[in-house]
């Protein structure tokens, strides 16, 4: 038996708090999430993509979610290699006298050591529960497939263990000809999630989607396929519905995926205007699943 979780990446953003998905009362934090998680088993974080979290605020997570609900981290950027703000690292920790955005290689080792020091930190609330389901390392389009690109995965994998982890590339080198078959064996040999994604094809950030399993947890992200993939502004990128035909074809392939691991999560990251929620609403409804329980795939 597989566990299919279904669930949206963010449950707060501000596009969805001008949707009406929450009803008019449900207007604290803790009461979103609440609400949440009356509807769905999973939810992706992504504000640690922007910022690494106080663990109080991943421990009022907690207390707004039931047991069995499961939280996916999305890495802080600075450890994927996005350039990042100074003013969302730590106060103590930023660097002075340099650019406004930075990388890795223009923090000291032992700030680096140290942010993800808070980083692991910020996640013990959720990892004590049981409520992590797994660290998503989501690299830049830039970082093309080889061995520096492998060793890097690999020492960033090792930062987060023993907590299960989860890597979606976006370079089309990893998924060309038969470097498909080495990235996946690569990941498989390291017990590594591949992130697999829905999204718009042709352009140069595009990969195929590749319904495999490497580990004993597999995922799909759906970014959805708006025209305005490749010039418009975050929300013109996400501005996607999927219609029904999409939804059930892909609800099939879904239940083959379940078949090569112990458990899958599915995640809409069409995030506009409470778009992500409708469709994952519909998913889990033809997926027949609602708190995460145990379902034969096929």
């Amino acid at each position: 038996m597989t566990v299919i979780k279904v669930g949206t990446s963010s449950w707060a953003d501000r596009t969805l708090l001008r949707s009406g998905w929450y009803p008019r009362q449900v207007n604290t934090p803790a009461g979103r999430l609440g609400y949440y998680a009356d509807r769905f088993a999973l939810v992706e974080v992504d504000t640690s993509y922007y910022a690494v979290p106080a663990p109080e605020t991943v421990q009022g997570w907690v207390d707004a979610t039931p047991d069995g609900f499961t939280f996916n981290v999305k890495a802080f950027s600075l450890f994927t290699g996005h350039p990042t703000p100074v003013a969302a690292l730590p106060a103590d920790l930023r660097p002075t006298g340099g650019p406004d955005r930075i990388r890795r290689r223009d923090l000291p080792p032992d700030a680096y050591d140290e942010l993800w020091r808070r980083f692991r930190a910020a996640l013990a609330p959720i990892a004590a529960v049981d409520r992590l389901g797994a660290v998503l390392l989501q690299f830049p389009p830039w970082l093309a497939r080889g061995d520096a690109a492998r060793r890097r995965i690999v020492e960033l994998a090792t930062r987060c263990r023993p907590g299960r982890v989860a890597v979606e590339l976006r370079h089309a080198s990893w998924f060309d000809g038969r470097a498909a078959l080495e990235t996946l064996a690569f990941l498989r040999e390291h017990e590594l999630t591949f992130c697999c994604v829905d999204m718009p094809q042709g352009h140069p950030d595009s990969v195929p989607p590749a319904l495999v399993a490497t580990a004993d947890l597999a995922m799909v992200r759906f970014h959805g396929h708006s025209t305005a993939w490749a010039g418009g502004n975050k929300e013109d990128r996400f501005r996607y519905a999927y219609a029904d035909d999409e939804l059930r074809c892909w609800a099939q392939l879904l239940a083959e995926l379940a078949g090569q691991a112990d458990e899958l999560h599915v995640l809409f990251n069409n995030c506009c205007a409470g778009q992500a929620q409708r469709d994952a609403e519909k998913m889990a409804g033809l997926l027949a699943v609602g708190a995460g329980q145990p379902v034969s795939p096929g």
